[in-house]
């Protein structure tokens, strides 16, 4: 069973038609960056619940959470009809290993995201870990339109750290600033080792990839064509995935 707390709604952002950022107060047990929780709504006499990455860092208030509307999902579309002071109900402890907790020692980082598989690794950079532990830092984010690009003003505040790039994927609009395609194409063609200025080589980088599964799967698969091994505790590697499946909510 899990142990629900309740939290109220602080605020709910519209960036696109489908994607929304919820921000919650709730007392929740102390998590790790790049973990997830569980959201729930009571409908129709149910309570109806569904995993969520934390885009805010552990410590940080309000808790936010960035998600996507599924056509007829109960859960995602009620969502999107919350107002301030509504009651939602949180998993009081958090679970997931894709934390870098889990990962080992290199020079550089890499985190490989699409859509709103970007919030853990906002939650992680929020944190002194990653700027303590690695030379480089290089975030990718993938999405098919130009205005799916979220979160830029937080971002771009990491563009004062020289050891961080930025780099967005995107594949059905022409965006000036943007590589053009998807993140596997970009990693065949050298264009996201180009861009970010350091190489994606097993001898030097650990990375993380969160996305849905055939991006997570694609990616897995040119990265070990590298020598890239997949990183498993008993077993230890360089690349450390998480599926953002498809939800129906």
């Amino acid at each position: 069973m899990t142990d629900w707390v309740q939290g109220n709604v602080v605020k709910l952002h519209r960036w696109t038609e489908r994607l929304y950022s919820l921000q919650v107060d709730a007392e929740v047990a102390p998590f790790q960056a790049g973990q997830f929780t569980r959201v729930a709504l009571d409908i129709d006499g149910e309570r109806v619940g569904r995993p969520y990455s934390f885009v805010n860092a552990p410590g940080e208030s309000p808790l936010e959470f960035y998600f996507i509307t599924v056509p007829d999902g109960p859960l995602s579309n009620r969502m999107t009809t919350l107002v301030s002071g509504d009651t939602i109900w949180i998993s009081k402890q958090a679970s997931g290993f894709f934390t870098l907790a889990e990962i080992g020692e290199s020079r550089y980082l890499w985190l490989l995201s699409t859509g709103t598989a970007i919030g853990p690794f906002i939650s992680i950079l929020k944190t002194e870990e990653p700027w303590r532990r690695f030379e480089r830092i290089v975030l990718v984010h993938g999405v098919r339109k130009s205005d799916e690009l979220t979160y830029q003003d937080t971002l771009n505040k990491y563009e004062q750290h020289q050891q961080f790039r930025m780099i967005s994927v995107v594949s059905r609009d022409d965006v000036g600033h943007a590589i053009k395609g998807r993140i596997t194409n970009a990693i065949e063609d050298g264009r996201l080792e180009d861009i970010a200025g350091i190489p994606l080589s097993a001898d030097d980088s650990q990375v993380m990839i969160c996305g849905n599964p055939d991006m997570v799967r694609d990616t897995t698969r040119l990265l070990e064509a590298r020598g890239f091994k997949k990183h498993r505790r008993r077993d230890p590697g360089q690349v450390t995935t998480e599926n953002y499946w498809k939800q129906k909510d």
